[in-house]
Formats: structure tokens, C-alpha cells, sequence
């Protein structure tokens, strides 16, 4: 372990440079509260959604290797805002007029349009928590509600009010003019209406630790800020968190820096250490189109959890989390793939790589082994020639090339098997287009028939992909344009897998009959 730890301290995988921020905190001294504490946020006015997964398997990802860097004990806690008030009703929910008489009542004061909770922040906490355990993460749910009515952010409210003037002074200057006439950090619960109030504190009693406020009906009405009967406004509500309950680390999206900013500045008001924070780069369409979830133009977790095992999805959040990415179906195949290249590398390495790997950063120690066999994109490509309805039918050319395969010994091949029939069919096959050879290429792809005819040798990936090769190297330059033709002519893509390898699973002589196909022009159309 102490190599291994002395490797960690030098691993250039961005999850323990991250680690080694947080270990810097402690460097003197370790915790006064006896361990280090990792937060994600999450606001139950929605379903929980791609994004929650990603903090979460990321801030998993850092945690995992803080651990090995050091002995600290360390907890992740998954914090809902459920103490927020109502403010629109979402358009993906049942009983719409009946949510809208309970706007400005807090989410957990909302009914649950589902009827199966007592609220709706109840509903969607309940979601998360079955949401996250489904992907084995290890983390407390933490609820603003009880947090802020059980008395456990009492002390840091107290603390707020008496830096209340402090507070005010950082967000003033960040508010529209109309707003920062009316702004307070406090937000009263009204005891007449129940709703969360956005209204000027116009006095404060350090002494009794009170606020007074007016009531939409003019009533001056004097409350504790403690036991649940104020909640913060969101950013002084973010720093009184983390100062409160002392999170040493915390990420969140690009478009929340200005947040983050202002909430470290609030926290060192409250006389804490802010945590250690990354900003990540949101997600884009297949246009470059900042993903939103009006718009309906981004990737759902259902949208890749129908085509692809979850560890794919961790392997995509792993990669590079300040660069922006594009989120969109085609990146599924090319992540499971890769996910899986990563998996049989892995045994092979050295410590000090498999610190690298990404497999390592999504499973620990505890690294399966990858049992596909055959490329989850060389299976949609078998799935387009065969026009397979079901994955049996995959199987049947799977175990020829694969003898040894079986659905129960190769499970990561069973699910692949099924998910490429199904992404074929939802994904490919509406937009799939073939084209007719040119001159040149007809030719070429006769001299491949004939070689494919006569051949004999090994039904293996590397053999049959010299074949196809020798075909191509003295007809094409630059010979990438052989393999385009390949692609387009008879897979009715753009691009495809290596070909000898699609030949040895898909059959030559199967292979020979589709491109008779091609070259009768049966393919178009």
C-alpha cells in the first residue's frame, strides 16, 4: 500500500490531482470533525437527471482516490435543496392546475402529483436515493428540510445573522438595482401561508436571534431565524452549508462559477474554509448546442442506460471533465468500446498505469474482467447486414466466430447483443443510406469477391483483413477512401469497424452474397 501510495501522490489522472487539493487542506493537522467530507447538491424541483449522475460518479471518482492517498476517513453526502420554494411547474409531471395553488410553498410542502409520497421533494428525493443506489454508489442522503427544522445549521444561522451586514455587502453588488432593494439572505417561512418569502429583513435581534419582516398583507411579523423557520437564499444557503457542516470538496458546473465565487467569499464571512471545488465543462449537443433540458436537444440517463450498461456512462463522465463534450447517441458505442479496450488492458499494466486507467477510477481495486469478445460497434454493424430483430439472432453468428462464447459465460456480450439490436433499429436503421459504387470502386469490389471466392485461409480478424488490404493498396490513395467505400457501399454508413474482422463474424461467404447485393444495386433504396 505505501507504493502504491507514494505512486498515487504522482498519478497525473485528474481524479487525484483533485485528491491531493483536498489532502493539502490537512496537511498540519487532520480534520477537527474526524473525517473529510464530500458534497453533491441536487435540486428535487426535477427528476434527477444525467447531470446529477455525473457529480456524483465524478465526486465518487476524487473520493475513491483520496482514499488512497490517505488513512482520513471520509464520507460523501447527496444534499437536496428540498427547502426551496415552488417556483414553476414542471411540464413532465401530472396534475399541472393543481401544483400551480402550490407555488412558493417549499418542496417538501408541494403535493406529490404521483400520490406516492408525502410531498413532491419526497417523491424526487425517494427517486434519487433508488436512482443511486441502482449504480452501487456509497453516499448519505441529507435533506435540507431536516437539516434546517432538526437544528443542525442552527449555530451557523446564528452566526449569519450576526454577519448578516457582511453578507449583504458581497451579494449586493452582484443583484439587478430592483433586486438589491428588496434582497435579504434570510428567506422567512410565513406562518400564515406556509410559502417562502422574498422580502427585505427590516430589523434583527442578535440578542434573541430574530428577524422581522413584513407579510404580503402589511403584518410586521417577528421570527427566529433558527429550527426551520427561515431558509437562506441560495448562494448565502451554499456557503452556510458547507461552512456548517465543514465540506471539504464540492464540483459543480461551469455555469455556476459566478455561485461559487460568491459563496467562498460568504463561507470565509462565516469564519470557515471553503471546500476545495472544480468546475466542469456542460455538455453539448451532436451541433455543439449547449445541452438543455427545455429544449429537449440533450441525452437522458434512459437515453443511454436503453443502449448501454452504466459503466460505459462512467467511463464518459471520467474523461476529461473541464473539456467540453458533445452528449448525444453516437457517443455510445465509441464509450462502450473504449471502456471495454480499457478493461482487458488493465491486468496487463503496472501499478503506476492502472492508476491511469480509467476502469480503476470507476472500480477501484475490484476491476471486472471484459468478457465482449466482439466490438460493441463491429455488433451494430452485424445487427445492420443481418437485419436482426432480436439478439438470438446475433448469436447465431457470434458463436461461429467466437465458439467458446456463451450468453451465460459472456453476459457483457448478452446485454451488448441486445443493446445493439436495439440502438440499430432506433438509431441506424431510419437514417441508414447506401450508395451505388462508382466505377472504381465496383471493380475493386469485384476483385474482393473473387478473393473472398477463392480464399481459404484462416477465418480470423487479422488474416481476412490483409485480404481486404492487398485488395485496396494498389487501387486507392490515400487508402482510407477503400475503407469509406466499404462502409458506405455495403454497411450504408460513414464509418465502420476494421473489415477482416466484420468478414470473420459476419461469414464470407455471407459476406461474398452482400456484396452481390451491392453490386446489383439491391442495398439502395
Amino acid at each position: 500500500m505505501t507504493d502504491l501510495r507514494e505512486m498515487a501522490m504522482d498519478a497525473k489522472a485528474w481524479p487525484f490531482e483533485e485528491a491531493r487539493r483536498v489532502l493539502k487542506r490537512y496537511q498540519k493537522a487532520p480534520p477537527e470533525k474526524g473525517h473529510v467530507l464530500f458534497q453533491t447538491g441536487y435540486g428535487p424541483s426535477g427528476l434527477p437527471h444525467i447531470g446529477t449522475f455525473g457529480e456524483v460518479a465524478r465526486t465518487t471518482m476524487v473520493r475513491r482516490a483520496f482514499e488512497l492517498l490517505s488513512d482520513i476517513p471520509t464520507r460523501l453526502i447527496c444534499f437536496s435543496d428540498d427547502m426551496d420554494g415552488f417556483r414553476k411547474v414542471p411540464g413532465n409531471v401530472p396534475m399541472q392546475e393543481e401544483l400551480k395553488q402550490d407555488l412558493h410553498l417549499p418542496l417538501t410542502k408541494v403535493r406529490d402529483p404521483f400520490g406516492t409520497h408525502e410531498g413532491f421533494a419526497q417523491h424526487n428525493n425517494a427517486m434519487l436515493c433508488d436512482f443511486l443506489d441502482s449504480f452501487g454508489f456509497e453516499y448519505e442522503f441529507a435533506s435540507a428540510t431536516d437539516y434546517y427544522t432538526s437544528g443542525k445549521f442552527d449555530e451557523m444561522l446564528l452566526v449569519a445573522l450576526e454577519r448578516f451586514d457582511k453578507i449583504q455587502e458581497i451579494m449586493l453588488p452582484t443583484l439587478g438595482e430592483e433586486r438589491r432593494a428588496t434582497y435579504s439572505c434570510f428567506l422567512p417561512i410565513s406562518p400564515k401561508t406556509g410559502h417562502v418569502l422574498q422580502v427585505p429583513t427590516l430589523e434583527r435581534n442578535v440578542a434573541k436571534g430574530t428577524i422581522v419582516y413584513e407579510e404580503p398583507d402589511g403584518e410586521r411579523v417577528e421570527i427566529p431565524v433558527t429550527g426551520g423557520n427561515v431558509k437562506m437564499q441560495w448562494k448565502p444557503d451554499w456557503a452556510m452549508r458547507w461552512a456548517a457542516l465543514g465540506v471539504d470538496y464540492e464540483m459543480s458546473g461551469k455555469d455556476l462559477i459566478d455561485s461559487v465565487t460568491q459563496s467562498t467569499k460568504i463561507c470565509r464571512a462565516l469564519g470557515k474554509q471553503p471546500p476545495e471545488s472544480l468546475s466542469y465543462e456542460l455538455f453539448n449537443d451532436e451541433h455543439g448546442q449547449k445541452i438543455s433540458k427545455s429544449k429537449g436537444n440533450g441525452l437522458s440517463m434512459e437515453d443511454w442506460l436503453a443502449y448501454a450498461a452504466p459503466e460505459s456512462l462512467q467511463y464518459f463522465m471520467y474523461q476529461k471533465p473541464k473539456t467540453a463534450k458533445r452528449l448525444y447517441f453516437d457517443v455510445i458505442p465509441k464509450a462502450v468500446d473504449e471502456y471495454h479496450q480499457q478493461l482487458r488492458a488493465y491486468p496487463g499494466q503496472d501499478a503506476k498505469a492502472r492508476l491511469s486507467n480509467p476502469v480503476f477510477h470507476i472500480h477501484g481495486h475490484n476491476v471486472p474482467a471484459s468478457n465482449l469478445v466482439v466490438p460493441f460497434a463491429m455488433l451494430l454493424n452485424l445487427a445492420s447486414v443481418s437485419g436482426a430483430e432480436d439478439k438470438a439472432q446475433l448469436w447465431g453468428f457470434i458463436r461461429r466466430y467466437a465458439p467458446d462464447a456463451t450468453p451465460e459465460a459472456n453476459p457483457d456480450l448478452d446485454a451488448a447483443a441486445g443493446f445493439a439490436v436495439r440502438y440499430f433499429n432506433d438509431h441506424v436503421k431510419p437514417t441508414r443510406q447506401h450508395r451505388l459504387p462508382t466505377d472504381a470502386e465496383r471493380e475493386a469490389l469485384q476483385a474482393l469477391r473473387a478473393e473472398l471466392a477463392a480464399y481459404d485461409g484462416p477465418v480470423e480478424d487479422e488474416a481476412l483483413q490483409s485480404v481486404v488490404y492487398a485488395v485496396g493498396r494498389d487501387r486507392f490513395d490515400p487508402l482510407r477512401d477503400w475503407f469509406k467505400a466499404l462502409y458506405e457501399v455495403l454497411l450504408g454508413a460513414s464509418q465502420g469497424p476494421r473489415f477482416g474482422g466484420f468478414i470473420a463474424l459476419y461469414g464470407v461467404d455471407e459476406t461474398i452474397a452482400l456484396i452481390d447485393k451491392a453490386l446489383a444495386g439491391d442495398l439502395v433504396g
